[in-house]
Parts: C-alpha cells; structure tokens; sequence
C-alpha cells in the first residue's frame, strides 16, 4: 500500500483485522520498521486523538516525527493557479508540497471540507495535490470527505464488542450548532458497507448523504424505528449534502438527542461517537457515562488503526 485515503486501499478487510489485533497485542513488535525513516503530519485543521495517536503509532514503530500547523507558525499557503500573488499568502502550494515532501518519507494531511466549493470538497483538491506533487506516500488524517483511520478504528472497536456474528449497527445523524463536514459518516457507511453487518442510516429528511457512500444501507427516517433491536448506535452530525443547501444546518432538532428513553429501544446497544461530542445535543451525559459507552475504548483504537498503516506503508517503501 503507497496511499491510504479509503476502504479500498486497505485490501482485504479481515485481514486488515488480523492485522490490527496483531499490532494491539504488541505495539513495539515492529518498533524497527520505521528506524530512521520521518513521519510529517500536516494539520490544516485542529486535532486531539487524530495528532496524538498517529504520532504515537509512529513512535511504536520507530519513525521520527514532525507535526507542521498550517494556522500556527507557516506561511499563508495558496492553493488556486493564475492568481496574482499580492496578498496575504505569499507561498504556493505547488512549492511547499514538494519542499514538504524533500524533509520525510512518510505525509499525514489533514484537511476538511470548506463547504465553499462542493466540487473541491468531493474531489479531494488539498490531499490529491499531495499525493501528486510531494513525491512520498501520502495517508489521510481525515480529508473532506472521508475519515479513514477513525472508520477503522471503529471497525476494530465493533468486533471487539459485538455479541453476535452479524450486529445492527445504526448510524444517527444527531443535532449540533454549527455545519459539520459529512467526512465522518461518509466513511463510516463506506467501512460498514464492506461489512456484512446489518447497517442503518437514520436522519432527517434533507439531510441524506451521496449515495456512493451510503450505498446498501437502509435508510430510516424515523429514528426510533431505527433503534429497534439495534447492537450499536453511532451518533454523528453532518451539515446537509444535497444542494442548493451544501454545507447548511438544516435543523438543529433537539428531538434526535440520543437519549436513555432511545437506547432502551436497543438490543442493550453499545453507544459509539468519534469525538469531540457536544453533550447534550449529540448524546446525553447519562447515555455517554453509561457502561455501553464505548468512546473510550473507540478513541483509544485510533492508536492501533494509525499504526496498522503506517506499518503497511513503511513495509512497501
């Protein structure tokens, strides 16, 4: 593997579990494979587990690392051909990518959706500029839309704790205040559907998702239906798709709160959310303190899943 933005780079999916279960039972069993070779993660946006544990993944592997803010100590970068260069931005993307590239053996981007221009967000321009033009194998830290390394992460979190070979695993949208990319839930429904879980989507009307992504799963209006027999609920906002409303709060309806009077509909379900989590608007503090609250123990696999790529990247050098 050079590159890992989806799914569908990471081959066969059991494997990948194998993989990762291996690397959770020993993380510095390969703490030689990335001696003498650097890590550049690149952060155009803020971070807490996605930094942390991708530079911790790192280390266990051995690899230098180095974390560059786009916001705090680089220059203004800028990203469009034929512009005349008398601003703000006295650097081109089309410099700084390579230079990047010439420091380390291995790019972590960071980028999400604008919500300016849908074609930009949906064509990937920041982490497909990196791919062309660093010259190094480039992994996605979480781009417009897609968030491979919190999708499986998630994966490994669910087989660890299903109870059944073939759970219900149902995805919420969920209010929150302010236009949320739709990165997370895109890749979640893209990992699940390679699964052979059964997957719900519940949601809004208006707030569908492409179908590329949401592809096979059922599709439920009424949430509480949704929640019926359920074996995990994953909370998660997203701002609207569907234009002429790209990248708009449609509703911020209390109503789709999850909530204990919800989860009691469940198959005892374990609650999941990729976090940060605005309590009491996502989820309530009862339900995200309750022993079926597996957040943690999803944050904490971030770790693993980070390492199980960089470890497949640093062995195809």
């Amino acid at each position: 593997m050079r590159h890992f933005t989806s799914v569908q780079d990471i081959g066969d999916l059991n494997q990948a579990l194998k993989e990762a279960f291996d690397i959770k039972k020993d993380r510095f069993q390969f703490s030689g494979l990335g001696k003498n070779k650097t890590l550049l993660m690149i952060f155009f946006n803020s971070s807490l587990r996605t930094r942390l544990s991708t530079q911790k993944a790192a280390m266990n592997l051995g690899m230098n690392t180095m974390v560059l803010d786009i916001n705090q100590g680089a220059w203004k970068l800028e990203t469009e051909r034929g512009v005349v260069m008398d601003g703000d931005k006295p650097e081109h993307m089309l410099e700084a990518i390579p230079v990047m590239g010439s420091y380390c053996d291995i790019i972590g981007v960071r980028s999400f959706a604008r919500f300016e221009n849908k074609e930009d967000d949906y064509t990937e321009k920041t982490l497909t500029e990196f791919i062309n033009y660093s010259g190094k194998p480039v992994f996605s830290m979480e781009a417009a839309t897609r968030h491979p390394l919190q999708s499986y992460a998630d994966l490994i979190t669910i087989e660890e704790y299903k109870k059944t070979e073939r759970p219900k695993v149902v995805m919420t949208w969920a209010p929150h205040p302010k236009s949320l990319p739709q990165a997370v839930p895109n890749s979640f429904a893209e990992w699940m559907n390679k699964t052979d879980y059964e997957f719900v989507i519940t949601h809004p009307e208006g707030y569908e998702l492409d179908p590329s992504f949401t592809g096979k799963a059922t599709i439920e209006y009424d949430q509480k239906k949704a929640f019926e027999g359920a074996d995990f609920i994953y909370a998660k906002n997203w701002a609207a798709y569907t234009d002429p409303n790209y990248g708009k709060v449609l509703s911020t309806d209390r109503s789709w709160t999850v909530d204990t009077e919800k989860m009691a509909l469940t198959n005892n379900a374990f609650f999941m959310h990729c976090l940060p989590v605005r309590r009491n608007m996502i989820v309530t503090d009862d339900v995200i303190e309750s022993p079926q609250s597996i957040v943690i123990p999803e944050a904490a696999n971030r770790e693993i899943s980070a390492q199980a790529v960089l470890k497949k990247i640093l062995q195809n050098l």
